[in-house]
């Protein structure tokens, strides 16, 4: 049977925070993304045919007025006519092209950047269930599931810490996904903080969890240039969101750059960062020093920790930052697929952006781990030339 999607809110939380900035500063704004096979994962035949069944289901996909009434009492920062406009948003599948090649799968999204935006992570989830559904991959079974993770969140419990769900976008199923929540919101006690897939947090009665992702930031260089990226990106979470939301994604073109331009005002007003490439620990130094250069006490700020994390790599962290830094930690792929099959190692990126009036312009991403770069060499090369970057 081929997956159904479930809900408009069957989504992580940045993208409708991200729709409302894009929608008030960038309504003419265009966008173009790709998906990026980086585990070089073999589709099967057909598999492309059966994804494009998939996806005209989406066009039927509406906001309820249970679900607005929701994100109402829940997103006080979400305005009133952003949630009209949700309401009469349409998934529009002709914004997707889909092509297949022998065992390569090439998946394209083009439109304007207020429509386009959510497309994302429903689409990569999408990929994941049907993959494992063609393929015809067990998993273990719901009692299991429930068990495992009972035991996960139980053991981050142990070490003082507090964990949210950050799996939507490459889980096994849905249903896994919410197997997953549910145990975690029943055992979790307040270590469990909440989700970023906004329709389990409802079901839940938990926090949906986000800001802002990388293509906020992206957009920004292709509109003010490379230098003027982090700084015009955070102004204008600012402008939209007046102190609300307060994480700041951090590695779009490195930490370095990033803490080069994260001045005293920005440092006072964010509530803290996300870490989501590079060594971790490191980056915790980095953000303590600069904090203390600041005049900050690190622990009056949280560091939010997003890159592909297991209890090990948790441990070490905390190990580190306890006692020094705020911290807590967004886990995604190794609470919704570690169900047996291997995870796959996908992602959607933005490649091109057309602010209002300008012609295409390719944007890319530079993490701090250098395999998780996007984006064409030429425009790579000139961007780490821009910011210094060696």
């Amino acid at each position: 049977m081929i997956p159904r999607p479930v809900s408009l809110l069957d989504n992580d939380f940045y993208k409708f925070t991200m729709q409302q900035g894009v929608i008030k500063l960038f309504p003419h704004a265009k966008a173009h993304y790709r998906f990026i096979n980086r585990g070089n994962h073999q589709f099967p035949t057909g598999f492309a045919r059966e994804l494009e069944k998939a996806l005209a289901n989406f066009s039927d996909v509406a906001l309820t007025l249970s679900e607005k009434e929701y994100l109402r009492a829940t997103c006080p920062y979400l305005e009133a006519t952003y949630l009209d406009f949700l309401q009469g948003y349409r998934y529009d599948p002709s914004e997707v092209t889909i092509k297949q090649q022998g065992t390569n799968l090439s998946v394209e999204i083009t439109g304007y950047w207020y429509r386009t935006i959510l497309w994302e992570v429903p689409l990569m989830a999408l990929i994941s269930e049907l993959y494992y559904l063609i393929t015809d991959q067990d998993r273990l079974s719901d009692d299991e599931i429930i068990i495992k993770n009972e035991r996960k969140i139980k053991s981050y419990r142990n070490l003082g810490i507090t964990v949210a769900e950050f799996g939507t976008r490459r889980r096994y199923s849905f249903n896994v996904h919410k197997l997953v929540v549910q145990a975690l919101k029943q055992f979790g006690g307040r270590t469990f903080i909440g989700s970023s897939n906004v329709y389990l947090a409802m079901l839940n009665g938990i926090k949906p969890i986000g800001t802002h992702a990388h293509e906020w930031f992206m957009f920004h260089a292709a509109r003010y240039g490379f230098k003027m990226a982090n700084i015009m990106g955070l102004e204008h979470w600012v402008d939209v969101y007046r102190g609300d939301l307060g994480i700041a994604l951090s590695d779009t073109y490195t930490t370095d750059v990033f803490f080069r331009q994260f001045d005293k005002m920005f440092s006072k007003l964010f509530d803290g960062i996300r870490h989501d490439s590079g060594d971790p620990v490191l980056f915790a130094q980095k953000a303590i020093t600069h904090y203390k250069r600041m005049g900050i006490d690190p622990l009056s700020k949280t560091i939010i920790f997003s890159d592909g994390l297991d209890y090990d790599k948790v441990a070490h962290i905390a190990g580190f930052c306890r006692g020094k830094i705020g911290m807590s930690f967004g886990i995604g792929t190794n609470l919704t697929n570690d169900v047996g099959p291997h995870p796959l190692n996908i992602v959607i990126k933005m490649v091109r952006a057309q602010p209002a009036n300008s012609e295409w312009m390719p944007v890319v991403k530079l993490s701090d781990e250098h395999g998780k770069y996007t984006g064409d060499e030429q425009t790579i090369t000139l961007a780490k030339t821009v910011l210094g970057i060696s």
